[in-house]
């Protein structure tokens, strides 16, 4: 069982990452709806699981982490500030600015805490896959993981990674995916339907962990239950979310895949919103 100290520290963190993340959004236009749905996530990967020293972004022994789907890079540079990669004000201060290391999409070219330059869906899993395999041709004892979109599942690249990965044993790699149901336009079902999902990866070889997205308690027990890198069977956990997460006004609406809070109320109801979802539980 999760450590229940180490849960609410990481609940906490969750939320200021919220926090942080709907301010940014009174300032800028962000991908508010699917960094909230992958905050909780997030917090569980960068404040718990990744091994990583964030005085040297470059470490050989770390763990390696792709964001696949790439337009989540708020929630992403949000979740590495609150473990000391950079000040938190250095996000708000830079974000989508001429040499600024932040923006819609992260790039390594001007942020060393990115290992990967994504954003074109479906190409993060490829880059993890050869990423893994290097790792095991080093004999390292590191991970890679990765952090996909429901909807990138609708590029073929993603399934003959997966197939790639299986067949070369990578148990290394570790997918997190956030299956909040929605894409840009339309419900993840009404574009190309994945259902039945898990079934599909399983098909594929894989281990599928199904867990819902917004419980710490129980992703922690997840990272605590991964067999040893050296396995020979990926894992993907499909984590159950909810597109803008706690902010009532924007929950589960396709128009919040990216927006701005242009008014202080809106601002204010969201973090309203988050506090009082925190302070229920939720």
């Amino acid at each position: 069982m999760a450590n229940k100290e180490i849960v609410e520290k990481l609940r906490e963190q969750a939320l200021e990452l919220r926090k942080h993340l709907i301010r940014l959004c009174s300032q800028e236009r962000i991908h508010i709806g699917g960094d909230m749905s992958s905050a909780d996530l997030m917090t569980v990967i960068w404040l718990y699981a990744l091994k990583y020293d964030v005085k040297n972004p470059k470490w050989d022994a770390r763990d390696r982490f792709v964001l696949s789907k790439g337009h989540a890079s708020a929630v992403t540079s949000f979740a590495q500030a609150i473990r000391g990669c950079y000040d938190i004000d250095d996000v708000f201060n830079e974000y989508a600015k001429d040499n600024g290391r932040f923006g819609m999409h992260s790039c390594n070219l001007i942020n060393p805490y990115v290992d990967v330059s994504t954003g074109s869906l479906g190409h993060g899993l490829p880059i993890a896959v050869g990423m893994a395999q290097a790792l095991r041709m080093k004999k390292s004892d590191n991970r890679v993981y990765v952090v996909m979109g429901d909807g990138e599942a609708d590029e073929g690249s993603v399934w003959e990674a997966a197939m790639y990965a299986r067949h070369y044993n990578l148990g290394n790699l570790i997918v997190w995916l956030d299956r909040n149901s929605l894409q840009v336009s339309s419900l993840t079902e009404d574009v190309i339907a994945l259902e039945p999902f898990a079934d599909k990866w399983r098909a594929f070889g894989w281990d599928v962990i199904e867990a819902d997205g917004h419980n710490i308690s129980e992703m922690v027990d997840i990272v605590d239950s991964l067999p040893s890198p050296d396995s020979a069977v990926p894992r993907i956990v499909i984590c159950r979310t909810t597109k803008g997460r706690n902010i009532s006004f924007i929950e589960n609406q396709v128009e919040w895949h990216l927006g701005i809070f242009n008014t202080d109320e809106l601002c204010n109801k969201a973090l309203d919103d988050v506090q009082t979802a925190f302070e229920g539980g939720k």
